[in-house]
């Protein structure tokens, strides 16, 4: 909220011989609202914020003397007038202060993670029998406005709306300054400590959509420049200013009533995600088995809708919900719409809605517009995590076949040394865990031996429902690398068949054993089997089988099969 105006009345200690009256002096800072100029301000409107504002500015000159047309006798009652001045003053510029906020409290959000939100809100109506004009401001200037309803949450009155229309045009410079394309405005300039304002032909308007020609175009002195040659200063009686978004309806009414109505709407301009923060405790990292770790999750909420939302009660919908790309225009009309139908903090709950998962914050949260706010919704000690070691040493492997063969001999001859670090635990009560958790970035990080926190790696994580398993891939280690090598390839184009035999080797500079799981993809055929092998193999899809062997400590494991291939 913008603050009042401050008025300063200035007299004499005493009469000056030479002056016949005195005079009062009323000192005004810039003030802003919508629509209104006292009959002493300078009638113009300025934006010194070079970025678009929602606000206008009236500009009130400092320091002019307004004369209380009295005998310096008579000084103090001239001083009460303007005094009662001052304070009228003070009371008007107050509400309009007050209304210039963009706020709307009382209303609850369920955010999607896909710039879109549905805002409900209260709209009390007032109507009389027969025709009525509504309007409200307490919408977002990224309102979708075919998806608004207003209903009576009670279903005692229908709402019959007639029209609809949503105005989003709201001030900005930008908006101001097209306004008056082709028109004479005053600019004003800052030379040091001097300040003058210069008159200047808006030939262009800037078009921030249009590339280069969103530079703006002035005329000034008869010579032409790309560039505003100061803070533009627009005309107070402006028309068509709007500080707002807002709706306007014409609702019928068969008798009188009075009832607040539940107002919803989609809107985009809000946004959320969630990440999470995984610290282990120890300072060696396990290369065998299990090793405990602690969780705490955050949800990200960002709302650029250009509204702010107060005291709003906010939940979080996890899921992929199909939209459709957003209506685009600002009015339009509705024949007969009717609608007649452990934590000092409180924990976040969820659960399942339709095909999806919501997420409560249980409790009220301050949403300003171009705010980011992080709230932690899960807390968690004690989750056994496993790292694997990943050795998936193929390269330039073509998709997998359904019908045929790849008898191309480069297919797989060429392999890679690095060793991925994967991280798995089970989304589980058993660990401690077992409510979903929603898409977002896993940070992992490890106490080193002086009990400083360093960041070991992160990756993302897809939504994962209760008791699924959670695996990703944090980097690859340093000490433990392989090598891929084919050591037999013979294709029989008569018979249709392909032999084909690797020697992959592993190696740990370590000082413990590591657990390594060799990855191969069989890719040439869909018919294949393992002929020969040094170490057992799992399946873990029809062309990928994975060979889990132990590398000991500065040592290293070989691993050599034969597959043969038929189609």
């Amino acid at each position: 909220m913008q603050s009042a105006p401050q008025h300063e009345i200035k007299h004499p200690n005493r009469c000056h011989p030479e002056r016949s009256r005195c005079e009062a002096t009323t000192k005004s800072k810039d003030l802003r609202f919508v629509g209104i100029a006292s009959k002493h301000a300078a009638h113009h409107l300025s934006f010194p914020n070079p970025q678009p504002s929602n606000d206008h500015v009236a500009s009130f000159p400092g320091n002019k003397p307004v004369s209380c047309g009295v005998q310096c006798n008579a000084w103090r009652r001239c001083c009460l007038k303007v005094r009662a001045i001052s304070i009228l003053l003070l009371a008007a510029a107050i509400p309009a202060a007050r209304a210039q906020q963009n706020q709307t409290t009382g209303t609850s959000l369920t955010i999607y993670n896909s710039d879109l939100a549905v805002a409900r809100t209260t709209v009390d109506l007032d109507l009389k029998e027969g025709s009525n004009e509504v309007t409200t401001t307490k919408v977002t200037s990224q309102l979708e406005p075919d998806s608004v309803v207003l209903r009576d949450p009670q279903d005692h009155h229908p709402v019959q709306i007639i029209e609809q229309n949503y105005d989003a045009a709201v001030a900005t410079q930008a908006w101001m300054l097209k306004k008056y394309e082709g028109q004479s405005i005053d600019f004003e300039v800052t030379h040091g400590d001097r300040v003058e304002n210069v008159q200047g032909r808006i030939l262009r308007a800037p078009d921030f959509n249009n590339g280069n020609s969103g530079e703006p175009l002035i005329e000034v002195n008869g010579k032409m420049q790309f560039q505003l040659p100061g803070l533009p200063l627009f005309p107070a009686s402006t028309d068509g200013l709007l500080l707002k978004p807002t709706l306007r309806w014409q609702i019928f009414s068969n008798a009188a009533a009075r009832f607040p109505a539940e107002l919803s709407y989609l809107t985009h301009g809000f946004n959320w995600n969630a990440t999470y923060n995984v610290v282990a405790s120890g300072a060696e990292a396990s290369t065998s088995g299990d090793e405990s770790m602690d969780i705490v999750g955050w949800v990200t909420i960002s709302n650029n809708s250009g509204t702010d939302f107060t005291d709003a009660k906010v939940k979080l919908m996890a899921g992929d919900v199909a939209v459709t790309q957003p209506v685009n225009g600002r009015a339009f009309k509705a024949m007969a719409m009717a609608t007649g139908m452990v934590q000092v903090q409180p924990q976040v709950t969820q659960k399942s809605f339709d095909d999806f998962h919501l997420y409560d914050l249980n409790r009220q949260v301050t949403l300003k517009d171009r705010e980011t706010k992080q709230i932690e919704f899960i807390r968690a000690s004690g989750i056994p995590v496993t790292r694997k070691y990943v050795y998936d040493g193929a390269e330039n492997l073509p998709g997998p076949i359904e019908e045929g063969s790849y008898t191309q001999g480069e297919f797989g001859a060429t392999s890679g040394k690095q060793v991925r670090v994967e991280q798995e635990f089970v989304n589980s009560k058993k660990n401690h865990l077992g409510m979903p958790l929603p898409a977002g970035l896993m940070r992992f990080y490890r106490r080193d031996a002086d009990g400083q926190m360093e960041f070991v790696g992160e990756n993302s994580i897809n939504h994962t429902p209760e008791d699924e398993k959670v695996k990703l891939s944090t980097g690859t280690a340093f000490d433990v690398t392989g090598e891929r090598k084919r050591t037999d390839f013979r294709v029989d184009t008569r018979d249709r068949t392909i032999d084909e035999s690797y020697s992959i080797i592993v190696k740990n500079a370590k000082d413990k054993p590591v657990l390594v799981d060799v990855q191969e993809h069989l890719f040439r055929a869909a018919n294949w089997d393992i002929v020969e092998k040094s170490t057992s193999f799992e399946k873990q899809d029809s062309s990928t089988v994975i060979f889990p062997v132990t590398v000991p400590a500065h040592g290293n494991h070989q691993v050599t099969y034969t597959v043969h291939y038929s189609w």
